[in-house]
This record gives structure tokens, C-alpha cells and sequence, in this order.
């Protein structure tokens, strides 16, 4: 045999032995932390390993593209600039590479410029998007200094912060988004999101975090997106009354909901609540999560309309810390089993067998 035919002897034995696999929409997370990294590679694996994935993704995947941004000079001084320049339209997957600096921009992403990803740098020198805008300016969705609109989105070593003043509870129109999230098929990986009150407005449609960290006050996720948390920090700060979420789930049918899986809450005090209506029909669910006592043994806030005790969907599974005991929990808490845990501990709740992959290679 002539030496020519070894490259494609090698092409072959590639192909042999790395096999195509369906991401399973129906393995659950695992109980164990140290499991989930395993469970992760295993079934959001990369591209050339996927089968089933959406075919405009596949194609989108096929040629990125990658230009840079540094605001001390370079291809683009500007994140807003680098994304100018992504054509509406667009098929490709465009990655853009922040340099490490501080962003004073206020970026929104159109809906025709899908399959966009920020890439940063992990550690120290993590980028850093900021602006002030406030409700009182912008309107309270608009005055995100992260707006996404476009589908296909990804985010990977990015830090978010609306640098407008913790409201006072007197100064109408104080809050201020860090990020708004309203396309579908968006994945964050090691970002950070700081804010006060509405830190993240998670709008719609499918999204995933995945080791990120998110701060504020009072409703600081908020939205009628349909997402999974997964290994995030919920970091809440000041004082009184506190809430992570307020789900804006409007009836029975709407299939909308957040899922916090093996994740930790934090912070000062003991006055934080899990969530509240701010809807009629809100659909949060925490299991395998870490609560410290910072956590209101009532867990949920009251609703202030009675009615919505029957219409909530606030469940807790096998969730740890001095935080987590369910004794002194508001009645219209749910007593979820393993069967109904499953549904929030699955990709196929976000439906990521179709779209989710692994962040890019640095």
C-alpha cells in the first residue's frame, strides 16, 4: 500500500471513532455535583459529535467567523461597531472577541442578526459592558445595557452592569437592567450580571446559564422567558425586603418557567424571598440548591391577590442549607416528586437537544 492512501486511512479511523449522538432531552441533571460536568459533555457535546440539531444552526456552524474588539484600538474600538457590521440577515456564526477593558456602550442586538457570540476572557480580566440607563429614561425593558433581540445567541466570559444608583423606593423610574434576554435559543457560560432591582429582564424563549453569577435586589429575574440555571450563584444585596424572581407566567397553558438547578443563594440578612406572582401563574422551580439562612423561612412571598394561591407553580426538590428547610413554607409552595422534578431537570425543558452547544474554544 502506497503512502498516499494514509490521510485518508486517518479521515476514516476519525470518523470510525467519533461517533454521532442525539442530545438526550430526557437525562436528568444529576443529583450529585460532581456528575454534572460528565452529564454536561455528555449530552451537549460539540458540533461535529450532534445529531438533531436545528439545520439553519448546523449550517450557521460550518465557517465562523471571528472578528475582534478592543476599545484601546484594534479591528473594532467599539462592541456596537463590531456588531454594526454583522450583516442584517446574517447565516453565520459571528464571534466576536472582547478584549479585556471596560464597555461604555449601551449594545442592543437586532432580531435579524442571529448567531452571534461574545467571547471574553475567563478570570481577572473578564470584559465588562456597562451603562446607566434607567426606567425613568428608557422605559423599564429598554434600559438594559444588554439587549438581545436575535435567536442563536451566545455569551461566554462576560460581565454585564447597569451602573445606575440602587433605587430608594422614592425616585420613580429607578430601575435599571443589567440585561434584557428576548430572542430564543440563548446560552450564557461564566458570565456575571450586576444590578439592583430587574438585574435581568429573561424575557422569551429558550435560554440556558451555566455557571454564571447574578446580583440585585428585588426581582432581579424577571420575565416570561423559559430557562435553566445551572450552577449560578443568586446574589442578593441591601436591605428589607428582597426577591429573586418574578415569573410572568400568565396562564395554565404558557409553558414558560426557570429552573434553578444545583445553584446557591446568598447574601445579607434574612428577609429574601424566592419569588412572587408578579403574574398570575409564575412557574419557578429550585432543586438540588444550595440556600443559606439569608432565605425567609416562608420561602415565597405572599401573594397580594388570594385568587393566585391556587395558580402558582413554586416547587422546591431536595434542596440543602439552614435556608432550605420547608417546615414554615407558604402553603402554595409545591410537594414535587422525582416524576415531576424531571420535567425541570431535563434539556428538554428548553427544548436544548435542538440548539444548545458547548462554549467555543478559546
Amino acid at each position: 500500500m502506497g503512502y498516499t492512501n494514509v490521510p485518508i486511512l486517518l479521515a476514516l479511523l476519525v470518523v470510525f471513532v467519533t461517533p454521532m449522538v442525539f442530545a438526550d432531552d430526557n437525562a436528568p441533571i444529576p443529583a450529585s455535583k460532581p456528575g454534572v460536568e460528565q452529564w454536561f459533555k455528555t449530552h451537549v457535546a460539540p458540533l461535529p459529535q450532534r445529531k438533531g440539531l436545528d439545520p439553519a444552526l448546523v449550517a450557521a456552524e460550518a465557517a465562523p467567523k471571528t472578528i475582534t474588539v478592543n476599545p484601546k484600538g484594534g479591528e473594532f474600538k467599539t462592541l456596537t461597531d463590531a456588531i454594526k457590521s454583522v450583516p442584517a440577515g446574517n447565516t453565520k456564526r459571528v464571534i466576536i472577541k472582547m478584549a479585556p477593558g471596560e464597555y461604555k456602550e449601551k449594545v442592543t442586538i437586532d432580531r435579524n442578526k442571529p448567531f452571534i457570540t461574545l467571547l471574553g476572557q475567563p478570570g481577572a480580566n473578564m470584559p465588562v459592558i456597562t451603562y446607566d440607563g434607567t426606567a425613568a429614561k428608557y422605559g423599564t425593558v429598554d434600559s438594559a445595557s444588554l439587549i438581545i433581540l436575535s435567536d442563536y445567541f451566545m455569551a461566554v466570559n462576560i460581565i454585564v452592569k447597569n451602573s445606575a444608583p440602587a433605587p430608594d423606593g422614592k425616585t420613580k423610574g429607578a430601575q435599571a437592567l443589567s440585561m434584557r434576554i428576548s430572542g430564543n435559543y440563548a446560552a450564557f457560560y461564566n458570565c456575571k450580571f450586576y444590578g439592583f432591582q430587574d438585574t435581568i429582564c429573561d424575557d422569551t424563549g429558550n435560554h440556558f446559564f451555566k455557571d454564571c453569577y447574578v446580583e440585585g435586589t428585588f426581582d432581579f429575574i424577571f420575565g416570561s422567558g423559559t430557562s435553566m440555571y445551572l450552577g449560578t450563584q443568586l446574589h442578593v444585596v441591601g436591605d428589607g425586603i428582597r426577591v429573586i424572581t418574578a415569573h410572568a407566567g400568565k396562564s395554565a397553558e404558557e409553558k414558560s418557567g426557570y429552573s434553578f438547578v444545583h445553584c446557591k443563594v446568598t447574601g445579607t440578612g434574612s428577609g429574601i424571598y424566592l419569588g412572587r406572582a408578579w403574574m398570575s401563574h409564575p412557574k419557578v422551580v429550585y432543586a438540588y440548591t444550595e440556600m443559606t439562612s439569608v432565605v425567609n423561612p416562608s420561602g415565597w412571598q405572599e401573594n397580594k391577590q388570594p385568587a393566585n394561591d391556587k395558580t402558582v407553580f413554586y416547587g422546591e426538590y431536595k434542596c440543602s442549607g439552614a435556608g432550605s428547610q420547608t417546615a414554615k413554607r407558604v402553603p402554595f409552595t409545591q410537594e414535587i416528586d422525582a416524576n415531576e422534578a424531571n420535567r425541570f431537570l431535563t434539556l428538554g425543558y428548553i427544548q436544548g437537544s435542538k440548539w444548545l452547544l458547548p462554549p467555543p474554544a478559546l
